[in-house]
C-alpha cells in the first residue's frame, strides 16, 4: 500500500496531463477538454501519480478512466484513487456508481462492484457519450451501491 497521502484535484489547469495519460492507456480522451470539471488528478509527493474522472447525474454516477501512472503502479496508488473518487461521489449525494471496463473488471470487482448489463443502467447513464460511442460494446457494465 502507497505510504505517502494521495492529494485530489480537479484536473481543469491539467488537462493535457489527462489526455496524455488516458492516451498512453489507450483510453478515451475525446470528451476531456469539453467536461473538464469531470475529472481528477492524483498527486503524491507533489508529483501526478495517476487521473480519474466521475461524472454526476443526481444521484448516479459514473467512474471514468482511472489510470496510474506506469512508474507508480503496484503501490496501491490505483485503490487510493479510487477511494477518493467514491468519497467525492457520496460527497456530492451520490447513491450508485456505473462504469464500463475491457481491463479492469476484477480491480472494481475487489471494490464492491457487480456485473450488470447495460440495459440496467439507468438512463442517465446509458445517455452518456460514455455508453453511447466511446466503450465498446464489449465492455463490461459494473455497478456499485453507496
Amino acid at each position: 500500500m502507497a505510504t505517502e497521502r494521495l492529494e485530489l484535484r480537479r484536473a481543469a489547469e491539467d488537462l493535457g496531463y489527462v489526455e496524455r495519460l488516458l492516451a498512453e492507456n489507450d483510453l478515451p480522451t475525446a470528451d476531456v477538454k469539453s467536461k473538464p470539471d469531470c475529472f481528477y488528478v492524483g498527486r503524491a509527493c507533489e508529483e501526478p501519480i495517476g487521473v480519474g474522472g466521475l461524472e454526476r447525474y443526481g444521484a448516479e454516477g459514473l467512474v471514468r478512466s482511472l489510470v496510474v501512472e506506469e512508474s507508480h503502479r503496484d503501490r496501491g496508488w490505483g485503490t487510493e484513487l479510487y477511494d477518493a473518487l467514491e468519497a467525492e461521489a457520496k460527497a456530492a449525494g451520490v447513491e450508485a456508481l456505473y462504469l464500463l471496463t475491457t481491463t479492469a473488471a476484477e480491480f472494481f470487482a475487489d471494490r464492491g462492484f457487480e456485473e450488470i448489463g447495460r440495459a440496467e443502467a439507468p438512463p442517465s447513464i446509458r445517455d452518456t457519450a460514455e455508453f453511447d460511442e466511446l466503450c465498446p460494446s464489449s465492455a463490461t457494465c459494473m455497478r456499485k451501491r453507496l
